[in-house]
């Protein structure tokens, strides 16, 4: 895949994640770069990336790029010669699974901004099968949940508790 061809592919997944419901658009993007990393870069230049008439970046561009994206810098580069992205692991092919039902979810869930932003961050996340597996290990360890929750959102009473065992009950009772 051509660099280009891969901004266009983030751009995309970007404005999903955002609930955008399509693509960024350059215009977008070039205003999101300037307000959430403080720098930026153009609209024009970004064209430029897309249609192949500059077909490298600067490293700062790059790693610019790749902060905003969430991505490895190294994937910011066109492929080499014979690769072949149909020859996916069956992880990575799941991890692309998991964030989309992840995705889906958070857009189910987009009354309760709660749920609906820890969901897109766990699609956004590198290693999405890490997060919940690690979700998973947490909730093994009721005290540990319960601490957790305390030190991370001390906001919340004690009536997020009851329902949570409530809906550990009503779980179990499945």
């Amino acid at each position: 895949m051509r660099l280009g061809e891969k901004l266009r592919y983030l751009r995309l997944v970007e404005g999903t994640l955002r609930g955008i419901g399509r693509e960024m658009t350059q215009q977008e993007l070039a205003r999101a770069l300037q307000q959430e990393l403080g720098g930026g870069l153009s609209q024009s230049y970004l064209s430029q990336i897309e249609s192949g008439m500059r077909p490298h970046l600067t490293n700062s561009s790059r790693m610019m790029l790749a902060r905003f994206f969430k991505v490895h810098p190294g994937y910011l580069v066109d492929d080499p010669e014979g690769y072949h992205t149909e020859l996916t692991s069956d992880l990575r092919a799941l991890e692309d699974r998991l964030d989309q039902w992840l995705i889906n979810g958070a857009e189910e869930f987009a009354g309760d901004p709660e749920v609906s932003h820890s969901l897109l961050l766990a699609a956004k996340h590198y290693d999405t099968r890490k997060c919940l597996a690690l979700l998973g290990a947490i909730l093994e360890a009721p005290e540990l949940m319960e601490r957790l929750s305390e030190v991370l959102k001390p906001a919340r009473g004690p009536s997020s508790r009851r329902d949570g065992a409530r809906n550990r009950s009503a779980v179990a009772n499945r």
